[in-house]
């Protein structure tokens, strides 16, 4: 309670006892009742443990008041709350153009806390509505310094950035700002396709690079398994007989006419032969 709110409360009381006494005891009670009353209800100020109060006299600063039941002298003293809470302000989207000429709708949203009550009253006329503006005119001035491929990419850079310079603006005011975070980033719907077919494109290249790869690797596998066979003349054999064993499994109308690697190797014999004459 202040003193001045005291004071008015008991010149209230001494007015009722004074009724009663020039007119009449049980009138002049009544009277001070009411003068009690409906002094209460326009002096009487309740703040909150999350708030504090800053006190004025005839326009004057006073000082900061605690929370709990406070009693002022009504015309005379001014009281304002402030809340200390984190409190939103929420950015609504903003067309800003990126340094390499994108148009954007970006929308963020960025949270402050009062640290100084006083500050915050004293030197900006409206801390939430200051607060609002410099948020937005910063995320247009930031975000307009970066491309649009590190807009999508380095969120986390900008959030940083946006919050450091608008911290700094509004610590004059006793305002904290912890968190700024860029909420949406909506680009136009050429710009969407043209993405979607750069990812497709890129997803195609991807494959085809894939199937090379296996091919090339199969290549391999298979040049290896030529010369393995090359080296014992029986294996292709094998491998002969194997293939006829998985085709005749299947019903089918296939005709197998074996080939007999010997005579394989009789021709190549002659042919050699037939060189070497030649020569």
């Amino acid at each position: 309670m202040t003193v001045l709110g005291v004071i008015g409360l008991v010149v209230m009381i001494l007015i009722g006892i004074a009724v009663g006494f020039l007119v009449n005891p049980i009138f002049g009670a009544i009277v001070g009742l009411i003068l009690v009353i409906l002094y209460l209800l326009v002096s009487v100020r309740i703040i909150f443990e999350y708030e504090r109060g800053v006190l004025f006299f005839l326009g004057n600063y006073r000082g900061l008041i605690r929370p709990g039941l406070v009693l002022i002298l009504p015309f005379i003293e001014t009281l304002i709350k402030v809340s200390t809470r984190i409190q939103v302000a929420d950015v609504p989207p903003q067309e800003i153009i990126s340094k390499d000429n994108v148009p954007l709708n970006i929308n963020a949203v960025a949270y402050y806390k009062v640290n100084d009550p006083e500050r915050a009253i004293l030197n900006v006329e409206n801390y939430r509505v200051a607060t609002f503006q410099i948020a937005q005119t910063t995320l247009r001035n930031i975000v307009g310094q970066f491309e649009m491929d590190e807009i999508l990419m380095k969120r986390d850079e900008i959030n940083a950035k946006l919050r450091k310079i608008i911290d700094e603006d509004t610590d004059s005011w006793g305002i904290e700002v912890p968190i700024v975070e860029i909420k949406d980033v909506e680009l136009p719907e050429n710009l969407k396709r043209a993405m979607a077919k750069q990812a497709e494109a890129e997803r195609e290249r991807r494959a085809r690079v894939i199937l090379a790869q296996g091919e090339l690797e199969a290549s391999d596998r298979l040049s290896q398994a030529g010369r393995k066979i090359m080296e014992e003349p029986g294996a292709l054999q094998l491998r002969l007989f194997q293939a006829m064993q998985e085709i005749s499994v299947e019903k089918n109308s296939t005709i197998i006419f074996p080939y007999p690697v010997e005579l394989a190797a009789i021709a190549q014999k002659f042919l050699n032969r037939l060189n070497e004459e030649t020569e």
